[in-house]
């Protein structure tokens, strides 16, 4: 074992402990396949990441990227915490104004631009694979969440690195007031993302969602954890992985990336908007999406570091 430097970083927040947490170690060399499993087991974070030098000459980095189950190809909030980290570390890009990280499912772009704290990244969404649900599927899970079928608008395979159902639900309200059977979702082996676009804004609707997510956190597990009072964004999203080993994420870039891809191109959504997601769970997620003129989908946010020292692995 050896000293490593490390971080732990929330992304898609620009306020400490609102977003989703990611574990980084800044120097992963040396270690095998079972000794990065078990530190990522062990921080029982959603992701933990470690920083390789790239074997593609253009590549700045390499990352690795394992939940407490396995290794992914490729998740977004931590390349985007990966990123932060390693430039913070004093990561140099071969490219002003962007950086290139290099996983395991190929290259990805990053951007830089001015944010709440210095950099404000946003990755290229991977090129996404798309197919419908077969009708099997689609009442198993639905019926996992307690969904009746006209709450479902749209559904779709999104396979961007991991492989999502993409669900677009009646409106935000219903995605916040979902109560998973996340062990029948375990069993299914698909995980599973809910979205809804919000109604629009009355004193009413406000008031409706405030109560419903007091009640969220008046819970025993949730009682010291302060409801967040309503923020206007485009689109609510949740992201329910039991078979990755996370119950519910609290704060998606690979879900995003493929519903940003899936959405905008079906005229669901604007080729820009802002999403919120992590409200049950206490947190307060902000992811932007934007589509370029070339087509390119662009998801960002804001990242914090909240500790910085070292790790003995």
């Amino acid at each position: 074992m050896k000293t490593r430097a490390f971080k732990q970083v929330d992304v898609f927040t620009a306020v400490r402990y609102r977003g989703n947490p990611l574990a980084v170690v800044l120097d992963g060399t040396d270690l095998d396949d079972a000794e990065l499993q078990r530190f990522a087991h062990w921080t029982n974070l959603s992701e933990t990441t470690f920083v390789l030098p790239p074997t593609d000459d253009a590549a700045d980095y390499r990352v690795r990227i394992f939940t407490p189950g396995g290794e992914m190809p490729f998740a977004g909030h931590p390349t985007l915490g990966s990123c932060h980290a390693w430039l913070e570390a004093g990561g140099r890009p071969r490219s002003e104004g962007r950086v290139v990280q290099q996983c395991a499912a190929g290259l990805v772009t990053v951007r830089r631009e001015a944010g709440a704290n210095g950099d404000r990244l946003a990755f290229a969404a991977p090129k996404l694979k798309r197919s419908a649900p077969s009708p099997t599927l689609l009442a198993k899970v639905a019926s996992a969440l307690g969904l009746k079928a006209h709450q479902i608008l749209s559904a779709q395979l999104l396979d961007n690195g991991p492989v999502w159902l993409g669900l677009l639900l009646n409106d935000a309200d219903t995605v916040l007031a979902l109560t998973p059977d996340h062990r029948a979702l375990k069993e299914l082996g698909q995980a599973v993302g809910v979205a809804g676009v919000p109604a629009p804004a009355s004193n009413g609707a406000l008031i409706g969602r405030s109560n419903r997510e007091g009640r969220a956190f008046g819970s025993a597990d949730k009682a010291s954890v302060k409801p967040i009072a309503p923020i206007a964004a485009d689109l609510e999203v949740r992201a329910f992985a039991a078979n990755m080993g996370i119950e519910e994420d609290p704060v998606t870039g690979s879900l995003n990336a493929g519903l940003a891809e899936w959405l905008i191109a079906d005229d669901h959504l604007p080729a820009r908007y802002l999403v919120a997601q992590g409200q049950t769970l206490g947190r307060d997620g902000r992811v932007t999406v934007e589509r370029d003129a070339d087509g390119t989908v662009w998801i960002g946010g804001d990242s914090v570091t909240c500790i910085d020292g070292t790790v003995t692995l």
